[in-house]
């Protein structure tokens, strides 16, 4: 879990490693780290990192709620798992949750100034995003969030592609006065590269995927120094 939120390839002209690290787009709104077991996965958080998250609210009909904790410039990170209070859902939770045994970074979300015309240009591009999803859930002091977003079932299998997200005329996560973390990493690894890469830059997103195994990680510093997850 603490490893360096970094990958290497080798340097085929110096025959040596080179440090591979994404720059943090602009435009990220969170990411998220999905769970079987929240408080306990927030717990840890807590121990590693000297920040605890908090309560953000429960997803109605998805049998899920989350924690949250910001990552400085008007993006954080989502804690999601199960919610003991809903009855278990239709449809199986998002994000691999229900066949997760311990936490992983699942994906992330960008959120973008011209969202609709993200979509299209993405859709015109050969991709499909799957359906827009109008989504709310309540916050922890009673205010309604409403969003939208791309199908998250719809996504690359790798969680890898970021979904978009639309917040409209709603108030933000992040203005409810969120602990806070600095989020200082982000690492992608895939074994298809090339074709990730290229789902990337039909969004409009510059980041260095490196091919292996897939990995998606991010490190924060907090209190306690850097701590990498993923």
């Amino acid at each position: 879990m603490t490893q360096p939120a970094e990958d290497f390839h080798e340097d085929e002209k110096a025959r040596r490693p080179v440090r591979v690290v994404t720059a943090i787009p602009e435009e990220l709104d969170h990411i998220v780290y999905a769970t079987p077991r929240l408080e306990e996965t927030v717990g840890g958080f807590t121990d590693l990192t000297g920040v605890r998250p908090v309560a953000g609210g429960s997803h109605p009909g998805r049998g899920t709620r989350n924690c949250l904790v910001a990552l400085g410039d008007r993006s954080y990170l989502e804690f999601i798992g199960p919610d003991p209070e809903q009855p278990a859902p239709a449809q199986p939770r998002p994000f691999g949750i229900d066949r997760l045994t311990t936490p992983a970074v699942a994906t992330w979300v960008l959120r973008p100034a011209d969202f609709d015309v993200r979509v299209k240009a993405f859709c015109e591009r050969g991709y499909d995003p799957g359906r827009i999803l109008t989504m709310s859930r309540a916050a922890a002091d009673g205010t309604r969030l409403t969003w939208r977003l791309t199908d998250v079932d719809a996504g690359h299998p790798s969680g890898l592609v970021p979904f978009l997200i639309d917040w409209g005329s709603s108030w933000h996560p992040t203005r409810a006065a969120l602990p806070e973390v600095t989020l200082t990493g982000l690492v992608m690894r895939a074994p298809d590269a090339p074709e990730v890469s290229s789902r990337l830059r039909a969004l409009g997103v510059r980041a260095a995927v490196t091919t292996g195994p897939r990995r998606l990680a991010f490190t924060v510093d907090g209190p306690t120094g850097p701590v990498t997850f993923g």
